[in-house]
């Protein structure tokens, strides 16, 4: 029994020592110096092309690492001291020396002597089971230098075993997974699970916006117990999501391989770390591993006002439909987002009355503090005379790509204070509408601006009695599509006159997962004029959200059966419709075709319905990335003259969707010049002709071309046929701007910006002589989008800039020839040729103003088109042209 109990105790004793002595993580011998060969390189370049033509930069070092205690305690905690030397700074790829910006010159000049010596000053890791418990450098170190040394500590941090570990280095709290084989780990990082600060931003919407992918590994080998060898590579690919061929990539290398040991110095006798710390340099701090952020200063950029004289030769309104005046654009905002308020009150108050709203549009979207406390300034809304600027001002806050909650309860401050001109007051809210949906749709619906803003529309509606007023805050609700007002707007589908449109058109925006069974059944009621008379604009509205919000069967077979019942042009219409439906695929198809086989919905007498209502949907382009479609229907009264025309385009992909543009013309009450009837329902209707647009999701201002009888007759007399502009002005579309930390200690900063310049405008010609109408909607703009990427480290830069840019006109002409019936019709949609200009610039560069640059260039001509619609259509065009060409040759 003693015997037995004597060797129990001597396993248990062993067992002890055998764990005491056991290491989780590397662990060094001591009295050794442990001498590696050190570097980090990053490339900079397009996705698919090799690193070999990359732009980029190579820093090498030696490196020694000692053990410089070990807790007699615990043998998996210790400290070790890391020391870099002989630093070279040398090209990432091999080039003539005529293209190497490091010819000639010293790394202690390169890199200044005050870096240099930071650099060598050594650091000291706390590794406790393999992890950075402590690291400890010198305080007031540049951070840059500071990063350099967290990228190579971090390094040494690794387990033994294979697991998944949530782990802190210079990158941030990530998650890694490990995996052991004999004498080699692989570390995997998470780059999308690291949390870190980050600064920047993206855009709402990703059509627009920026898509990642980011990998990390980490080979290491090791030899008696220690690290033998280091490989670690991390890779960020970054794509445009509108055009994936409009890319970049940052790829950081990390390489450390021991080339000797040498004898070194002996451990420090101490029980603890901080003993040794203390021992070594009281001047050592415990600082974080996770890399801190680094300040870049530019110390040659031109000021604000010297880059504004530089660039403001582009901005003339002359020059708009130019891929220069986006350029220009897109360079003065970065500009102004480093600019004080006083700066840009400056180049504001300088400037003359043709560039001002083009320098608005610029710092508006600028998107600062700032820039936005210098606009509302400068601009009196009291004052009348500066209306124009004051538009400007209000559409580039709604199309803002990343609103704050100062921006919206700015302009809920203007609104409920002194607005001289009613245009503009009509215009704040129809823009708060916006950056409402905006901020909710960024999680900000509880924010308190954005709950009085809310509640500040809704309650004025409810009051609301003029009908001026219920229009603007219906548009303000077109553009916010907040769930809670969807009852006020059912209310006002079912009431009377262009609320009831606007109301309609309103809930025509909402998602489908929102259009509830009360919303399907007003609406129906609406269509199928179950309580009362509705105009046919109406009615069409009501049933086009019927037949989006996947219709039941019985729906669509109301529907169905309701032509022929219809007033005559309605009738042909909605035909148009339920054919679009079929012929281009959409999500009520095959319900539509469910019901077609019911022969008493499908008959020849409903499909054979006369008249010239039409509607048609295509493509516009279709690609592996993004298409684009649009859809244009045109509904007239049963007298020939246009009811209204919408012509739509959406931009979509696999996730996401995009209403680009929607350009609305309707006109009204015109029967009595022609001394036509009126449709049912449409016998007191003023006369009236407008046109509504929508751009880039957001709902503008509605311009009217005439209201009532005698501005008509005056503006007919009067008419010179030149358009009338709807939208001008400078537009920032995609906005993506973040800081990405490298493992190595480095940063690079990327930068995707795309911005358009656009002149939509639109015009109403009315001949009674000639019995003829004609509407044309005439898009001009040019698009221009730079993609950059940089990694500064104050003493080299290299990076890559990629652009591309194109310039475009889109045409939308309805002619009407009503001398007969059915009377004549043509509509046309073209395209014209468009300049297609790609570049890719990439760079190297030192402070002292050396540097090395490769270009490319792609320059194209995109053939020019004219949008095909449905066959009827172009027998008409045939009918209208060669009726036009007989007319012109009997004039003498």
């Amino acid at each position: 029994m003693i015997l037995l109990t004597v060797l129990f105790l001597c396993i248990i004793s062993t067992y002890s020592a055998s764990v005491k002595g056991h290491t989780t993580g590397p662990s060094l011998n001591n009295d050794k110096i442990y001498k590696f060969a050190y570097s980090s390189e990053v490339f900079i370049d397009q996705v698919k092309a090799s690193l070999r033509d990359s732009a980029g930069y190579r820093i090498s070092s030696g490196v020694d690492v000692n053990l410089l205690w070990r807790n007699p305690d615990n043998d998996d905690d210790q400290l070790i001291k890391i020391t870099i030397r002989d630093v070279q700074l040398e090209n990432v790829n091999e080039r003539p020396d005529t293209k190497s910006i490091f010819k000639g010159k010293s790394t202690e000049k390169i890199i200044g002597k005050e870096y240099l010596e930071a650099l060598r000053r050594p650091i000291v890791l706390q590794l406790t089971r393999g992890k950075v418990k402590n690291f400890y450098s010198y305080q007031n170190e540049p951070a840059l230098v500071q990063n350099l040394k967290r990228g190579l500590a971090s390094l040494f941090q690794l387990q033994l075993h294979s697991g998944a570990a949530r782990e802190v280095d210079v990158s941030g709290e990530c998650n890694v997974t490990y995996q052991v084989r004999q004498d080699q780990v692989t570390k995997i990082k998470a780059l999308d699970s690291c949390e870190i600060e980050k600064t920047g931003f993206t855009s709402p919407n990703q059509i627009l916006d920026v898509s990642t992918k980011a990998t990390s590994a980490t080979i290491y080998v090791l030899e008696d117990s220690f690290i033998k060898s280091i490989k670690a590579e991390e890779n960020y690919a970054l794509f445009l999501n509108s055009r994936r061929k409009t890319d970049a990539k940052v790829v950081s290398k990390q390489r450390l391989e021991l080339k000797s040991i040498q004898a070194g110095p002996g451990l420090i006798a101490a029980k603890q770390a901080a003993g040794v710390i203390k021992t070594l340099d009281s001047s050592y701090v415990a600082v974080p591993l996770v890399a801190e952020a680094v300040q870049a200063e530019c110390k040659k950029c031109p000021s604000l006002s010297e880059h504004w004289q530089s660039i403001k030769k582009h901005l003339h309104p002359e020059n708009l439909s130019k891929a220069e005046a986006t350029r220009s654009f897109l360079s003065l905002i970065q500009n102004l987002r480093k600019a004080t308020k006083e700066e840009i009150l400056q180049i504001l108050r300088s400037e003359n009355n043709e560039l001002l709203p083009q320098l608005v549009d610029a710092i508006t979207s600028a998107q600062t503090p700032a820039s936005l406390e210098a606009m509302l300034e400068f601009l009196d809304f009291k004052n009348i005379k500066s209306a124009i600027l004051q538009e400007r001002f209000l559409y580039a806050c709604g199309f803002a790509s990343h609103p704050n909650e100062m921006l919206l309860k700015a302009l809920t401050t203007k609104f409920q204070g002194e607005i001289a001109s009613e245009e503009i007051r009509e215009t704040v809210v129809i823009v708060m509408g916006a950056l409402i949906r905006k901020l909710c749709e960024r999680e900000g619906c509880k924010l308190p601006a954005v709950v009085e803003a809310k509640k500040l529309i809704l309650g004025r509606l409810e009051r609301a009695k003029k009908g001026d007023n219920v229009k603007m805050y219906l548009l303000a609700l077109k553009n916010a599509r907040l769930p809670e007002a969807i009852p006020l707007l059912l209310k006002y589908a079912e009431s009377e006159g262009p609320i009831s449109n606007i109301a309609a058109t309103a809930l025509q925006r909402y998602d489908v997962s929102f259009l509830t069974k009360e919303v399907k059944k007003t609406m129906n009621r609406i269509y199928h004029q179950s309580r009362k008379v509705h105009e046919k604009t109406v009615r069409t509205a009501a049933a086009a959200i019927i037949l989006n919000s996947n219709p039941s069967y019985m729906e669509v077979k109301n529907i169905l059966l309701s032509i022929g019942e219809l007033p005559l042009e309605m009738n042909k219409y909605m035909l148009s419709i339920i054919q679009d439906i079929l012929r281009f695929e959409m999500p009520a198809s095959k319900t539509v075709r469910q019901v077609l086989k019911d022969m008493r919905a499908h008959n020849y007498e409903r499909f054979s319905r006369t008249g010239s209502s039409s509607a048609y949907s295509g493509y516009m382009t279709r690609g592996p990335d993004i298409s684009s479609t649009y859809s244009l229907d045109i509904l007239y009264s049963g007298s020939g003259i246009l009811r209204r025309s919408n012509l739509n385009i959406y931009i979509f992909n696999k996730n996401a969707q995009l209403h680009a543009s929607q350009v609305v013309i309707e006109a009204q009450g015109l029967e009595t010049i022609i001394a036509a009837t009126p449709d049912e329902g449409e016998e007191n209707l003023d006369s009236f002709a407008g046109m509504s647009a929508i751009l880039f999701d957001v709902q503008l201002r509605p311009v009217t071309f005439f209201q009532g009888y005698g501005d008509l007759m005056s503006k007919m007399l009067s008419a010179t046929g030149d358009p009338i502009n709807v939208v001008k002005g400078l537009i920032l579309l995609t906005d993506y701007s973040q800081v990405i930390q490298l493992q190595s200690g480095l940063r690079a900063s990327v930068e995707f910006q795309g911005g358009l310049s656009i002149d939509i405008s639109g015009g109403m010609e009315f001949s009674l002589w000639y019995r003829e109408s004609k509407t044309n909607v005439k898009n001009r703009g040019a698009m221009f989008i730079a993609g950059n990427i940089v990694v500064d480290s104050f003493f080299v830069k290299a990076g890559m800039e990629t652009t591309l840019e194109i310039e475009t006109t889109l045409d939308f002409i309805s002619t009407v020839q009503f001398s007969q019936y059915p009377f004549l019709v043509c509509m046309q949609m073209d395209r014209v040729e468009s300049p297609f200009r790609r570049y890719v610039t990439k760079y190297e560069s030192l402070p002292s103003g050396r540097r090395y640059t490769s270009r490319k260039a792609k320059v194209e001509l995109l053939p020019g088109s004219e949008y095909p619609l449905h066959q009827e259509n172009s027998n008409m065009c045939r009918k209208v042209f060669s009726t036009e060409s007989d007319s012109s040759s009997n004039w003498f």
